[in-house]
């Protein structure tokens, strides 16, 4: 019963995520030919060759793209920190009844289809949108304001999309702190403030590090708000790796491409499990 136990999931990892990731590496070291598949062979070692990373070196254009991907997900990550960290400190702060209220609201947009909360905002931004036309009714404006295929739109759905999952680890930390540590800090002196630096802050690290990885990560790899709400000046590498695949019809650059955003967002992770082995006692 117990090797059934344990061996039902790892068949399921192996299956879904080990081999597809083995058919993906091997994609990346075979070079492109004209045919269907589009890709030389995997099975034939004459076919092996690392063309496809020597030119993800080579090319400014996927050096951009990484850099613009970390940029702006390091920066929405940010921004989902700074709106997250009150929000969660004040449901693990409310009654009960009203947090669970408050918890089923953040989880509420999980309940619509992540593509139409996009359009929806592809709605509200454009030129002729609520948005402009509401200031332009209002008379706050003249006309109407860029609010869309900027990295502003893409700040804004990536933070939109993504903020519950900075919230929810990050009342899971704070809901679980001990009141008395805090008590016991204004006792010693400690003002709101220096408590909460003090007390609060550190003890929440899990949830603030946990949360970060659960936006950083996805938002790297994001392909569907960048290519509806962003523009051609600040291209993303899952929108390269969908053109590599499906415009040019680059099998293997594009696999080598999905590998190499696969080793620069392993770091981040493995970073947070050494950091927590330190913690642990």
């Amino acid at each position: 019963m117990r090797r059934f136990v344990l061996g039902l999931p790892l068949a399921w990892l192996l299956l879904f995520l080990v081999a597809p990731l083995v058919i993906v590496l091997a994609i990346s070291l075979v070079p492109a030919v004209d045919g269907q598949p589009p890709f030389a062979s995997p099975l034939d070692p004459r076919n092996w060759t690392a063309d496809s990373y020597r030119v993800l070196v080579g090319d400014d254009l996927y050096a951009a793209a990484f850099f613009n991907a970390a940029r702006i997900a390091a920066t929405a990550t940010l921004i989902c920190l700074v709106i997250g960290y009150p929000m969660a400190y004040a449901i693990a702060r409310a009654g009960e009844q009203t947090r669970l209220l408050l918890l089923m609201l953040v989880i509420l947009p999980f309940w619509t289809s992540f593509l139409v909360r996009v359009y929806a905002w592809m709605v509200l931004l454009r030129p002729t949108g609520l948005i402009n036309e509401a200031l332009i009714g209002l008379g706050l404006i003249s006309e109407p304001l860029p609010l869309i295929a900027n990295e502003f739109a893409v700040h804004l759905g990536i933070v939109y999309s993504y903020l519950p999952f900075m919230v929810l680890p990050l009342y899971a930390a704070l809901e679980r702190l001990d009141s008395g540590l805090v008590e016991a800090a204004y006792d010693l002196g400690a003002r709101p403030f220096r408590a909460f630096l003090s007390v609060t802050l550190p003890l929440s690290r899990p949830g603030i590090i946990a949360g970060s990885l659960l936006v950083f990560i996805p938002a790297c790899g994001e392909f569907v708000i960048p290519d509806l709400l962003g523009g051609p000046d600040s291209p993303m590498i899952g929108k390269v790796l969908w053109t590599e695949f499906f415009s040019n019809r680059d099998w293997p650059a594009a696999s080598a491409v999905a590998i190499a955003l696969l080793a620069v967002l392993v770091a981040p992770m493995v970073a947070f499990q050494t950091l927590e082995r330190r913690g642990a006692p």
